[in-house]
């Protein structure tokens, strides 16, 4: 869909596709090229047979000749179509990689504002299906469509030319086949191949959750409702599938049927046209052989439509992640800035100390922020001195999280302003305000990767002296040196290996790690025993001189290090 919630034209979807081929159009016109001249050695292969028999026939000679010919035209169809394929198959698998990349970044832009709550395995079915599926129409649709043209108006010129009217019978059942046909089967079927598609995604997203929820599911006894409900929607889908199914059987039967009637109508005619003399016999053997070879490139048109439509809308889906506008726009950099990363790559002739001596901290005034009608902050104001350990304490959805996104511009307010280092967060460049702050949040997402390279997430190329430090900071170096390959263990998929408590600490030790000058902690001891939570409050108090932290908790023994306390209730401070 686009910008106003409105379906596209399939015209449209496929402009707009066929838009992203502009750096390949030289290898596009390659392949159209070779696809052509190639249906073109098939079809006089069965014309130049008919000339044989004709002359056979007549006595005329010439029959070595037209037999090399054949031979000729065999082999330039075999190498001519394999060129075509490859170039075709080389435009598809090159485009597809350009996209992933489109798509990835521009999921990049609208996290995490606009993906907060949007169904994830419909994201991943666009991401992997729904892009896959577009090899189709880049690899067997754009140039097949203008091979089908350029052929039929070759074959119409070479028909007309033994008889006007010949050739525009030829024409007539070249439009009927490759665009009357593909219309019809397209129309009726678009709104079930966006169906099926959406129904597909949904699936993908009910089968990651009942695979994530596993345990709880075989806990409570759950098994067979979920089994249940995953055969109930595989079996919706799959009478979606044998319904697309029948419609593309339709389609070729109402194909077949016409290519027979146009080649019995091809017949009539020149036979009609040899009784009055208007042509002579070899016209009608010859125009009739050529309407019946001649259908290879539009019936390819026509069986098109069959897979166009779930085609089609996944082109769509794709587009609209391509099109689809972030809640924050992304402030780019701007120029004679730099950020904590040049600092420490040596680009910026400070240190880091220094730069977080610098740093006068952060403050809201007067903020107001909703989540859609739902106020969460009225009227708030708050000033995270710096150097100081700032509390905020509690209930759940007071606002306390909301206030740390509000920080790191994942949302901007609705009213009044936030600002960090005496500057309007809206005014500071994205990647600068990233290098400014370190985020732990309440859910640590772990990559299927090392303990060394999940903890390394918080500075780039950071050496093995550098990730043990923050680990021994988190007080979590221990648990990972006793482990059997120490910090070369796989967490596994989701950092499933690890306890909640352990995935919480190698949060922090990112933090630590990244070595921001505003560090903001979202309930960072919430999976924590009380002496884990001891150890680590007393490391950010060690570890956290020169820093300004905000530190958010529900629990009252968390805000024992903090410097002040403010206590939310209702989106308000005191």
């Amino acid at each position: 869909m686009n910008g106003t919630g409105k379906r596209r034209s399939g015209l449209r979807i496929m402009g707009q596709l066929i838009g992203l081929v502009k750096p390949l159009l030289h290898i596009m016109l390659a392949a159209v090229i070779l696809g052509t001249v190639g249906y073109l050695c098939a079809i006089f292969l069965t014309i130049l047979a008919g000339m044989a028999v004709w002359q056979g026939l007549s006595g005329n000679p010439g029959m070595p000749g037209l037999l090399a010919a054949l031979v000729l035209l065999a082999v330039l169809r075999g190498l001519l179509h394999y060129a075509e394929q490859y170039c075709n198959h080389f435009i598809a698998f090159k485009l597809l990689a350009i996209i992933r990349h489109k798509v990835f970044a521009a999921l990049r832009k609208l996290c995490p504002a606009k993906l907060e709550g949007r169904d994830k395995g419909n994201l991943i079915s666009i991401i992997t299906t729904d892009i896959e599926l577009l090899e189709v129409f880049y690899a067997h649709t754009i140039s097949p469509i203008a091979i089908a043209v350029l052929t039929s108006l070759f074959m119409v010129c070479f028909i007309g030319h033994y008889h006007i009217a010949a050739g525009m019978l030829a024409l007539c059942f070249y439009l009927v086949v490759g665009l009357v046909i593909p219309l019809w089967n397209g129309r009726r079927g678009a709104g079930r191949g966006m169906a099926f598609r959406n129904a597909f995604g949904e699936l993908n997203s009910f089968v990651l959750e009942s695979l994530r929820g596993l345990d709880e599911t075989i806990q409570y006894g759950y098994g067979a409702k979920r089994e249940a409900e995953m055969e109930t929607r595989s079996v919706e889908l799959g009478k979606m599938q044998r319904e697309l199914n029948r419609m593309e059987g339709s389609q070729r039967a109402v194909t077949n049927l016409t290519i027979l009637v146009a080649s019995f109508g091809m017949l009539f005619l020149t036979l009609h046209l040899y009784g009055r003399e208007s042509i002579g016999f070899d016209g009608v053997l010859i125009c009739t052989i050529a309407m019946m070879g001649s259908f290879g490139p539009v019936v390819a048109l026509s069986s098109l439509s069959n897979n166009l439509n779930q085609t089609l809308a996944s082109g769509e889906r794709v587009l609209s992640i391509l099109e689809e506008t972030p809640l924050v726009e992304e402030v780019p950099d701007a120029e004679g800035t730099y950020t904590m990363a040049d600092v420490a790559s040596g680009d910026a002739r400070i240190s880091g100390e220094n730069e977080h001596e610098n740093f006068s901290g952060a403050r809201a005034e007067h903020v107001t922020f909703a989540y859609e009608d739902e106020v969460i902050l009225k009227d708030y104001s708050v000033n995270l001195k710096p150097g100081k350990i700032i509390g905020i304490h509690g209930a759940s959805g007071s606002g306390k999280s909301t206030l740390l996104k509000l920080l790191m511009r994942f949302w901007d307010v609705d009213q009044g302003r936030v600002l960090v280092d005496d500057r309007e967060i809206r005014t500071i460049p994205t990647r600068m305000l990233r290098d400014m702050e370190s985020y732990v949040t309440q859910e640590t997402h772990l990559f299927h990767d090392s303990i060394a390279n999940n903890i390394a997430v918080g500075k780039p190329g950071a050496s093995m002296e550098e990730i043990q430090g923050a680990a021994k900071k988190a007080s979590i170096h221990d648990f990972i040196v006793a482990l059997p390959k120490g910090y070369e263990t796989e967490v596994g998929e989701l950092g499933d290996t690890l306890s909640g408590g352990e995935k919480q600490r190698i949060g922090i030790a990112r933090a630590f790690l990244h070595d921001a000058p505003l560090l903001l902690l979202d309930e960072p001891t919430s999976n924590l025993d009380s002496l884990n939570e001891g150890i680590i409050l007393k490391s950010i108090q060690e570890s956290c001189e020169h820093k300004t932290v905000v530190l958010v908790s529900h629990r009252v023994s968390t805000m024992n290090v903090a410097d002040v306390v403010y206590e939310m209730e209702n989106g308000r401070v005191s």
